[in-house]
């Protein structure tokens, strides 16, 4: 099946707005389909060009057997194919299951340079029932780029989606 759906859509004239409308149109996409990578795919190139700072956009899947997250649906440059849990703000967001926001990437201890024009990042944990499922890892060239209602609403979204992931 195919969704058409146009980026344009998205005219939030504020951050919490562009939010509001990339949520509904989250839940729009997903709806019918039964692919996890399809849908966060998509949901990847939804979050990356509704802000024109974001550099990338993606998923890193949890493999319990090496714990590992590894690189699953993204937008933007390569980037790394395997963290290790506890390592990089990825690995440290899946470990804590908790958000986390970076101002300046260089000034985290740890921090795993998959592209030299990030400045900044935001992590957010997929835990569903207290399983770790992932992670959704959006990063800017731009300091400071993300706070508290990045992390409100980035929550919030994958809060709707958690039921694509299987127990």
């Amino acid at each position: 099946m195919i969704k058409e759906f146009n980026h344009d859509k998205i005219s939030g004239t504020d951050k919490a707005g562009k939010y509001t409308e990339i949520i509904k149109h989250a839940e729009e996409i997903v709806r019918g389909e039964s692919s996890l990578i399809a849908n966060l795919a998509n949901i990847s190139s939804l979050l990356k060009y509704a802000f024109d700072y974001f550099l990338w956009a993606g998923f890193y899947l949890y493999d319990k057997k090496t714990d590992e997250l590894v690189l699953g649906p993204f937008q933007g440059k390569l980037a790394c194919t395997r963290i290790a849990a506890g390592k990089g703000v990825c690995g440290t967001s899946a470990r804590d299951r908790q958000t986390i926001i970076v101002e300046d990437v260089n000034k985290f201890p740890g921090h795993i340079f998959c592209d030299s024009s990030s400045k900044s990042e935001i992590v957010v944990p997929v835990v569903k029932n207290g399983v770790l499922f992932g992670v959704l890892d959006i990063d800017s060239g731009i300091y400071s780029a993300f706070d508290g209602t990045d992390k409100m609403y980035l929550e919030e979204l994958v809060s709707k989606i958690l039921y694509l992931f299987d127990e």
